[in-house]
């Protein structure tokens, strides 16, 4: 594992204070360690010097937004192959192709269900194996 450490690591990338409590509790009791920034661009200078084993990425961000950052975020040789889900508010039916068309490996319908978030992780994180 990356970093002689265990723990898989995930960088959650969200504004809402809320959420990021409610994800970071979920996650930590889950055994992930986990990573934050608050908007698009503070996830992509965390990529600078950490690596993550997935990124959780809200859609609507300050500044730059979701879908911004992980197109850069894929374009990028070096972070291309980790999973990026998309955690929206917006999961109508059709929504998920159109996300998945926008470069995110999966997405979490908000409000976030504990068993969906961390199906969702786990199989993103097997695809990478």
């Amino acid at each position: 594992m990356p970093g002689g450490d265990d723990k898989v690591k995930v960088l959650l990338v969200e504004d809402n204070q809320m959420n990021k409590i409610l994800v970071r509790e979920i996650l930590t009791l889950n055994g992930y360690d986990i990573v934050e920034a608050g908007s698009g661009t503070e996830a992509l200078k965390v990529l600078t010097t950490q690596k993550p084993d997935l990124i959780l990425m809200d859609l609507h961000l300050p500044g730059m937004d979701g879908v911004t950052a992980t197109r850069i975020i894929k374009a990028d040789e070096a972070n291309r192959n980790i999973p990026v889900l998309a955690l929206t508010a917006s999961a109508m039916k059709g929504e998920e192709d159109h996300i998945l068309g926008k470069g995110f490996d999966g997405y979490v319908a908000k409000p976030i269900e504990v068993k969906k978030l961390l199906e969702a992780i786990t199989t993103n994180l097997g695809k990478r194996a």
